[in-house]
């Protein structure tokens, strides 16, 4: 019994970190579709700052790549509607590699932003 059907299967089913590495050498076209781009932004903004990325309130694709919102938890309080979150608007290339980010605002989980108009 040949074991040539397990070794195709087995190359044609690829690592998403390899497929990363071919993007980044140059070897892959395909660009990362938007949830690939969420779930790594998330990821490499958690591992930058040490703290927890809750959720991406925004994202938007520019001709540079990518940009998001991303709430984090900056300061865990009890009761939890204490706690400090913050947005933070993340800037990516265009296969999904974080190039910066900045806090754009802080806030209480428990008070909701005043309304204004026409912006955030």
């Amino acid at each position: 019994m040949s074991n040539t059907s397990n070794t195709s299967r087995k190359s044609s089913s690829q690592d998403p970190a390899d497929s990363r590495k071919d993007r980044q050498n140059g070897r892959g076209d395909e660009a990362p579709g938007p949830m690939e781009v969420l779930r790594h932004a998330r990821t490499q903004l958690a591992e930058l700052t040490g703290m927890a990325a809750e959720s991406v309130s925004s994202f938007e694709r520019t001709e540079d790549g990518w940009v998001l919102e991303i709430e984090v938890l900056e300061l865990t309080r009890v009761p939890d509607t204490m706690s400090l979150l913050a947005s933070y608007e993340v800037t990516l290339d265009p296969h999904g590699e974080l190039t910066g980010y900045r806090r754009v605002r802080r806030y209480e989980r428990g008070r909701a932003e005043p309304h204004r108009p026409g912006g955030r």
